[in-house]
């Protein structure tokens, strides 16, 4: 039975995201959030450092640990978690945000999921040549306290020449409209990239990394929810305007996600925030023999 239909392939076209149901079965789910839990239990106790895709004004140390992510497990914090005495004012396990951008190198539970031959399949059939997991990560939407995520597109942040990002979005747990399911405008992903997050040429800014542009206005009307059941892996474009609202239950969303890059005559752009002193890991080369 092939990954991808015909019908969740031409979704994908015509729409920038597909959903494949059932992706992984209940006992993987069960194993890749039992890890996940693990990973939260090694969180820090002192130094923490807060993650906003809202506020592009990061500090240098905020920027600096971004930077250092790249190959690494880190673990971002909410803003809304600590007061302004940096004081955590929720439970430890609702205050992160996510933990990455390299879960799928150095997490050996997550790196047989990712590298699977589903996963391989999939790109596959969408046509990837050499692709390569540019980063990965677990992302958090607690009961009550997992804020919004604005309207966004993966290619401002992960750029190649030409775009080639896929991003692979796994739900862990149940994905609803009332605990902050995935919401998508149909049809962006034919845009083109409407900003980018970069590393800033200006050396004597405090500003390690910026955006390019001020963020357009999108109108949230017209972003359609996208609830899955766990295990779906949603799959998302590059250039498709998505995000996420907050969650209002006391049911947690935590997923799984990563991010595919073309590297067949492509070029990852110089200045991304993500670069790597290794190369990125290939999930398959095409035409080796």
């Amino acid at each position: 039975m092939t990954a991808i239909n015909s019908e969740i392939f031409e979704a994908f076209q015509r729409d920038g995201f597909a959903v494949i149901e059932d992706f992984y079965s209940p006992p993987e789910v069960y194993h890749m959030l039992k890890e996940a839990k693990k990973i939260i239990s090694h969180a820090p106790k002192e130094d923490r450092v807060v993650f906003s895709v809202t506020d592009p004004q990061l500090t240098r140390k905020r920027d600096q640990f971004q930077i250092d992510s790249a190959e690494i497990l880190s673990y971002f914090f909410r803003a809304d978690a600590f007061n302004e005495k940096n004081e955590l004012i929720v439970p430890e396990e609702f205050a992160l945000n996510r933990v990455g951008h390299a879960l799928s190198v150095v997490n050996d539970a997550f790196k047989r999921y990712t590298f699977d031959n589903r996963v391989r399949e999939v790109l596959w059939q969408l046509g990837y040549q050499r692709p390569a997991v540019a980063q990965s990560m677990i992302i958090f939407k607690n009961p009550g306290v997992g804020g919004e995520i604005l309207p966004h597109q993966d290619g401002t942040f992960l750029q190649t020449e030409p775009q080639s990002a896929v991003g692979l979005w796994i739900a862990l747990e149940d994905a609803t409209i009332e605990n902050g399911c995935l919401h998508f405008i149909s049809g962006s992903h034919k845009t083109g990239i409407h900003r980018r997050f970069i590393r800033n040429p200006d050396e004597t800014s405090n500003e390690l990394l910026i955006f390019d542009r001020s963020l357009p206005t999108y109108q949230k009307s017209s972003m359609i929810p996208c609830p899955v059941k766990k295990g779906s892996l949603v799959l998302i474009h590059n250039q498709v305007l998505h995000g996420s609202k907050q969650n209002t239950t006391d049911k947690s969303r935590t997923a799984f996600t990563f991010h595919v890059v073309e590297t067949k005559d492509t070029k990852w752009s110089p200045e991304n925030w993500l670069q790597v002193k290794n190369p990125f890991p290939i999930l398959y080369e095409k035409d080796a023999s």
